[in-house]
């Protein structure tokens, strides 16, 4: 598991991969925090960092499914499953590999932003007038969410070995589990399905980390879609031995 991530990350930086993804994310955000007057932090004078935690997510929700189309669906279109696959490794082996390289630039790519954090921190009036126990709950749901995305994107790929659909596909996936189900649950036909639906929505438990109570349910959530995820996978992959 450990060659099939050092592979990918060396995979990652000898490309501009990481390098784009972490320069386009930060950039966006920067822009969208500092320069747009819609979203600047200085043009409404409010020492907080939604504008970080209410766009990241669909920033990532583009960003993410083009690191992941790759995965599986190059090894596809290359002709190297087949020999990925005889290697002295099981296939969750071969996943998770996978899935912790492209954690690992997600969570490159945050890690930048606590420059953000502490530009508004010291632009506080008073200094570090800021909901401290909020933005480290934003930063946990932003990771998780992230590592969701991630494994959606791994999904995606094992099941094409075109890219371009793989890239479509995760971001249709991310974008309903994000925010489609919340928006499916506002509709007045649903009765009491409706709670269901928002509460399995994604975005109702970044919220309520990003409110800064840090409730094992909702970590247990993301944990618990990223396992499903995998296991998706896994029956997929497995499913070409037999």
């Amino acid at each position: 598991m450990l060659a099939v991530f050092v592979k990918e990350i060396n995979s990652f930086l000898n490309s501009l991969i990481a390098y784009i993804v972490i320069g386009v994310f930060l950039t966006s955000i920067g822009l969208l925090m500092w320069v747009f007057p819609e979203s600047s932090i200085l043009e409404y004078g409010y020492a907080d960092m939604s504008t970080l935690f209410n766009l990241g997510p669909y920033v990532f929700m583009f960003l993410i499914p083009a690191i992941t189309m790759r995965f599986f669906s190059e090894e596809k279109r290359t002709g190297t499953e087949e020999l990925l696959m005889t290697k002295p490794l099981t296939t969750l082996q071969i996943i998770l590999g996978k899935y912790l390289a492209g954690f690992s630039l997600v969570v490159l790519s945050v890690l930048p932003t606590l420059i953000y954090f502490y530009s508004v921190y010291a632009l506080g009036n008073p200094v570090g007038n800021l909901d401290i126990s909020g933005t480290v709950g934003s930063y946990i749901g932003l990771i998780l969410l992230g590592g969701v995305f991630v494994a959606i994107g791994i999904f995606s790929s094992a099941l094409t070995d075109n890219q371009v659909v793989a890239f479509v596909l995760s971001v249709f996936l991310c974008f309903v589990l994000y925010s489609g189900l919340s928006s499916l649950a506002t509709i007045d036909v649903w009765g009491d399905v409706s709670l269901w639906l928002q509460e399995l929505s994604l975005v109702f438990h970044y919220e309520s980390l990003s409110r800064g109570l840090i409730d094992i349910a909702d970590i247990i959530y993301f944990i618990s879609v990223i396992a499903l995820m995998v296991f998706f996978t896994q029956l997929k992959l497995d499913a070409k031995k037999w």
